[in-house]
């Protein structure tokens, strides 16, 4: 395996079927970065036979490097990250980017640890200054934005999905791709055991999303909420506030701090609208807001306002809806 120069390295994420589109976001920046930098661009693909690698092709990296095997089927974070560090080792690249999704946020730390290098994680910005990588996140309760530097090599970062635009598609050009044979599959039924996310539809990638807030007063009452997404064909989300409370997970959290969603419909329930939470939700198509106080700061973004208590106006509109 040969690759001219220290390239920046995109980790390709599949959901079993095809590339995540967090992907070709990571490659849109790592473009301009390594265009900046007159480095080559590389991408690291490790994938079950079921997986349709030409779109990454057309994306404009120079090369692609993959390895086809069964056992990437499903998201078995240790298996990935030990194979994908002994093509690192090879390959030295000067920086590591890694979609900051539940898979990406499990596989990174592995990653980092058994390369012996730093990782931020959640990044919104990137940029290279004389070489180094400045990798741009929230910090202080979003009150501002880091810019940390690592000194050690690779650098690595995980990056927000949706914070960049995708690459642009060019079939005049394809990438090469560099089919790689190494494989460690040792343990591998013991390590399957110990994994802690799956390929699910991400909330970024829903059409609908119901997000409940402080308005709820304990956890079960995601049921209502989750009725009506069911309703309306969509996920749930929740605020900042209600994750920290254990109501929901970490994974469905919309905000700078969570995820960033552009559905076509985003119904917020009983959520106030903090800056935080607006920063991941804004950029809807529509926005209905359902919330007891008539001054709450999410009526000044949203389309359609109902001042209730959303304990009495979902199930109303679960009745309207289903008939």
């Amino acid at each position: 395996m040969t690759q001219q120069n220290n390239p920046i390295l995109i980790v390709a994420e599949h959901n079993g079927q095809s590339i995540h589109p967090i992907t070709y976001e990571l490659m849109g920046k790592a473009k301009e970065l390594a265009k900046q930098q007159n480095l080559p661009l590389a991408v690291l693909a490790l994938v079950s036979p079921t997986v349709d690698l030409q779109e990454l092709r057309f994306r404009g990296a120079n090369s692609i490097f993959y390895i086809r095997h069964d056992c990437f089927a499903s998201p078995d974070e240790s298996l990935y990250a030990q194979n994908m560090s002994n093509v690192i080792r090879d390959l030295e690249p000067e920086v590591i980017l890694i979609g900051a999704t539940p898979f990406g946020r499990s596989l990174a730390p592995r990653l980092a640890a058994i390369l012996e290098t730093g990782l931020t994680a959640d990044c919104t910005d990137l940029k290279m200054e004389e070489g180094h990588l400045v990798q741009i996140r929230p910090a202080f309760s979003e009150n501002i934005l880091a810019h940390i530097q690592t000194e050690t090599k690779p650098q690595m970062a995980t990056v927000r999905y949706k914070e960049f635009a995708e690459a642009e598609r060019n079939e005049k050009e394809p990438s090469e791709m560099i089919e790689l044979q190494t494989l460690e599959t040792v343990g591998h039924q013991a390590i399957k055991t110990e994994r802690i996310s799956d390929f699910i539809v991400d909330i970024t990638e829903a059409p609908v999303v119901v997000s409940g807030g402080r308005g709820l007063k304990k956890a079960e009452d995601f049921k209502l909420l989750q009725a009506l997404a069911d309703a309306l064909g969509g996920m749930l989300g929740g605020s900042r506030a209600v994750v920290e409370e254990g109501f929901i997970s970490k994974d469905h959290q919309v905000g700078y701090s969570g995820h960033r969603v552009k559905p076509v419909l985003y119904v917020a329930c009983g959520i106030s609208g903090a800056p935080q939470h607006l920063a991941g939700m804004k950029e809807a198509e529509m926005i209905i807001a359902i919330n007891s106080d008539p001054s709450a700061p999410i009526f000044q973004i949203a389309d359609y306002g109902i001042v209730g208590d959303l304990y009495e106006v979902i199930p109303k509109l679960i009745s309207e809806i289903s008939r």
